[in-house]
């Protein structure tokens, strides 16, 4: 079958800039492009070289809505009720939870949060326990990190790292799987982002986290 690589290039393009809630002009300015050229590109009209991207993943048969996400309606539920953490004291396991979509604000009142909790131990004495499936847009779809987020969940993980051994983190997409792995080359916490069948990827989770089962974080 033949596949006409700049139109399936600048489709996926154009996918994840609108699930991240990029404008055409914010993600040409970060990537160093016209708007008008970036706008051919997501028509499959030009060609961009690719740096510091997965070729495979760009290609996958995974596919996102292209409804711009991180829109007013997705934020209505406020934040302390989409946000839910737990501590297993006694397994050192921190556990969190969030459904619908982050701001920059939002990571950094988990951070604030969760670093509240974590200066009452040690160095390397705690595991962390994310879950990010329910990290949906008001339409039910899966979304990104919108690039703020990214850049401040990298510094959330740098304060993490001086309490945590590993984190385990359940994913929505393929492509949040790719943005954790570079976070954590930026933050340098081990970090191991999972995606899959649920019941596999909770059970994997726990079998990395050396646990029999979480109360916050199941099966759903």
């Amino acid at each position: 079958m033949f596949v006409d690589i700049r139109n399936e290039f600048g489709q996926r393009v154009r996918e994840l800039r609108a699930r991240s809630g990029m404008s055409q002009e914010s993600l040409a300015y970060r990537a160093g492009l016209d708007r008008t050229y970036l706008s051919g590109v997501e028509r499959g009209e030009r060609n961009v070289s690719l740096v510091s991207v997965s070729v495979e993943y760009m290609f996958s048969s995974e596919r996102f809505s292209s409804t711009p996400a991180y829109q007013p309606n997705d934020f209505s539920i406020p934040f302390t009720e989409r946000f839910k953490y737990q501590l297993d004291a006694d397994r050192r396991v921190l556990a969190f939870q969030v459904h619908g979509l982050l701001t920059g604000d939002n990571v950094d009142f988990m951070s604030k949060t969760l670093m509240g909790i974590c200066s009452s131990f040690g160095k390397g004495e705690l595991r962390l326990f994310v879950d990010h499936r329910d990290m949906k847009a008001s339409d039910g779809e899966p979304v990104v990190y919108s690039p703020i987020v990214a850049d401040r969940a990298i510094a959330f993980q740098r304060n993490l790292l001086l309490y945590s051994s590993k984190a385990v983190v359940l994913c929505n997409s393929e492509f949040q799987v790719h943005q954790l792995k570079r976070i954590t080359q930026e933050s340098g916490i081990p970090t191991v982002p999972l995606f899959g069948r649920d019941k596999d990827m909770v059970g994997q989770a726990y079998e990395l986290l050396d646990i029999n089962g979480n109360d916050l974080i199941k099966v759903h």
